[in-house]
Order: C-alpha cells, then sequence, then structure tokens
C-alpha cells in the first residue's frame, strides 16, 4: 500500500506472467475543502515517502483497510444528502489514521531492516563528522544522508523517530554537538575557529545551536570543563 499526492505520479510495468489486482482511493483536493481533514492531512507523512516505500499490510490489517475502503465506496453510491461529505471525510481520516499506526508498527517489526538504516546513518555520520568534509561542503543535510541510503528523507526521518525518538536532523545535530564538546575541552580553539571547522559560516549560529542543545554557551561548556 502506498500514497501519493496532488500532482505526484505513478507507473508500473504490466508483466503478463504475473496477475495482480488491487484498489485505488482518489480524493480531490478540493473535497476536503472546508472541512479539519484539509489542514490535518498534511501531518501524515507517508505522503512524502517514494512508492518503493510501501506499507505491507498484514492479513488484518488489511481486511481493517479493506472495510474502511467498502463503507466509503457505499456512502459514495448512496443517495447523496448534507450528510455525505462529512461521513466520507470522516471515514478517510480513519484510514489514515490506521496507516499511520500501521508504518510506524511496521518500522518496529521490521527491526533487522530498519536497525540496519540506523547502523547506516550512524557510519555515515562517524565517517562524515572525523573526516574533512565540515570545512569543505557544510554540515551534511537531511536530504544527502537520505539520498546516500537511497529512500526518501521523509521516510528516513520518520524510521529513525519510530527507532530513537529522534528524526534524522536531530540526529545531526546530535552528532555535531559531540564533536563541538570535543574540541571545546581539548583544543585550545577559539569559539569562531571551532564554528568554521564544524562547518558554520557564522559563529553566533553555532553558539545559539549548542546552548539550544546544553543550556549552556560554548564558553560556559569549556570554563565548567575546565
Amino acid at each position: 500500500m502506498f500514497f501519493i499526492a496532488p500532482k505526484q505520479v505513478f507507473s508500473f510495468d504490466a508483466d503478463q506472467d504475473f496477475k495482480s489486482s488491487g484498489w485505488m482511493l482518489l480524493v480531490h483536493p478540493d473535497f476536503l475543502w472546508g472541512t479539519p481533514l484539509a489542514k490535518t492531512i498534511k501531518h501524515y507523512d507517508f505522503f512524502s515517502y517514494a512508492t518503493n516505500e510501501a506499507l505491507f499490510l498484514s492479513e488484518k490489517e488489511e481486511a481493517t483497510i479493506a472495510g474502511i475502503a467498502q463503507l466509503i465506496k457505499q456512502e459514495y453510491h448512496a443517495n447523496i444528502d448534507k450528510f455525505s461529505q462529512g461521513l466520507i471525510v470522516a471515514q478517510i481520516e480513519l484510514l489514515l489514521q490506521y496507516c499511520d499506526r500501521f508504518y510506524n508498527r511496521q518500522f518496529i517489526t521490521r527491526k533487522i531492516s530498519s536497525n540496519q538504516i540506523l547502523s547506516r546513518v550512524e557510519e555515515m555520520l562517524d565517517g562524515y563528522f572525523n573526516g574533512d568534509n565540515l570545512v569543505k561542503k557544510g554540515l551534511p543535510t537531511v536530504q544527502f544522508i537520505a539520498e546516500s541510503l537511497n529512500i526518501s528523507p521523509t521516510y528516513l526521518s520518520a524510521l529513525l523517530k519510530a527507532l530513537t525518538g529522534q528524526s534524522t536532523q536531530q540526529h545531526i545535530h546530535d552528532r555535531l554537538i559531540e564533536k563541538a564538546k570535543e574540541k571545546l575541552s581539548v583544543t585550545g580553539l577559539s569559539i569562531s575557529e571551532i564554528a568554521y571547522e564544524l562547518g558554520f559560516e557564522h559563529p553566533p549560529s553555532f553558539s545559539k545551536l549548542f546552548k539550544s542543545k546544553t543550556n549552556l554557551s560554548p564558553l560556559e561548556f569549556r570554563a565548567s570543563f575546565n
């Protein structure tokens, strides 16, 4: 099961030797206008996943989703009245909430593949921060890490959030703070020099991030450590 947002395109190759079946639920954006779902639908990250990052449903989960889809179909083909839109929107929202649950379940139950991705993220950050990439390229971006792993940025952050409680950006910042603490404690470099070595063009930006993560300024940390 996968999701596409408006203006996204997907395709598949038909294989004569492979018989497949399925269904699609297509909702025009205008249908949601004036309903709470028009705003909350943006909170469902899976619309930004790649189509190959599909949700693999158990038989029980598939029956749940199919049951909701059947209710939507029945309401759509029934006589239209003032309750029709509200009922259909409510069923769509229920479907989305279940899918959100099932995606998070999948991140946890597929521990081997998920933990392999987590290990690769940690290895990439180790290599990036221990080399000279920070000076040459600046801080690694979520997009860079995701592309290196051949997955979408949104899927990566959702997976890491489910496994560790932190997004990809938070992982990057945590590794940055570790490196900053190391430089503050074992070198005599100035705050500006450390900021530049960590990929910051403007030292105040580094100091602001450091304090937001540690409740101490870089100078206060260095003083307390010494």
